[in-house]
């Protein structure tokens, strides 16, 4: 069992990096401007998804391979860089494409589901990352460390998507007005496209 004041403390401090801008919520304020409100939630719903895969590999150890070994770790990289260069691609392709929201088809909600999920998975620094963070608000003494790890896990994920779909719904809001500017749709992919840029080369670049 964890005790409330750590447990509280944890939230604030899943609060705070979820809130601080990185290559998630810049992904979910994109995604959510182009293609809506929906879309920025199905979009956070993948990365939530991502993170259980990155968290049940930090309580089994899994993630400890990514920080020790170098080609595991560049190949995960080069993966996550391409695909981001892949939708900066698609986003510049765009072009004055209508940003009304996405297509509403079963097939449009997966693609955006999988998006998520990709982006997630394929960043090894955030598997490091909670092989760094979630030990240190577990203890022993308490029981099982690695049960500890995904009871913290589950805590983050679920401030973390609380967070994002706030930020899916604030950045929404301008898709109304986007809808009446061709120059201002053609703007915001632009604008999209270079920031998918900009965070594969920042992913390309990382280093263990």
């Amino acid at each position: 069992m964890i005790p409330t004041d750590i447990l509280l403390f944890f939230i604030a401090a899943s609060a705070a990096l979820a809130i601080a801008p990185g290559p998630d919520n810049i992904f979910v304020l994109t995604q959510s401007a182009i293609h809506g409100r929906k879309a920025g939630i199905l979009v956070t719903l993948g990365l939530c998804t991502g993170l259980i895969v990155h968290i049940s590999a930090a309580a089994l150890g899994v993630a400890a391979i990514f920080k020790t070994s170098t080609v595991a770790f560049t190949v995960l990289k080069v993966v996550g860089a391409a695909y981001l260069l892949y939708l900066a691609w698609q986003a510049f392709r765009a072009g004055d494409a209508q940003i009304a929201a996405a297509s509403e088809t079963t097939t449009s909600a997966k693609a955006l589901y999988l998006r998520g999920i990709l982006m997630n998975v394929t960043n090894p620094k955030v598997a490091i990352f909670f092989l760094a963070f979630l030990p240190q608000f577990a203890d022993s003494s308490r029981g099982a460390v690695s049960m500890q790890m995904i009871v913290l896990g589950a805590v983050f994920m679920m401030t973390a998507f609380i967070i994002f779909c706030g930020i899916a719904w604030a950045s929404s809001l301008i898709g109304s007005w986007l809808q009446r500017s061709k120059r201002a749709q053609m703007g915001i992919n632009r604008l999209a496209g270079t920031v998918f840029i900009l965070l594969a080369c920042r992913l390309a670049l990382s280093t263990q």
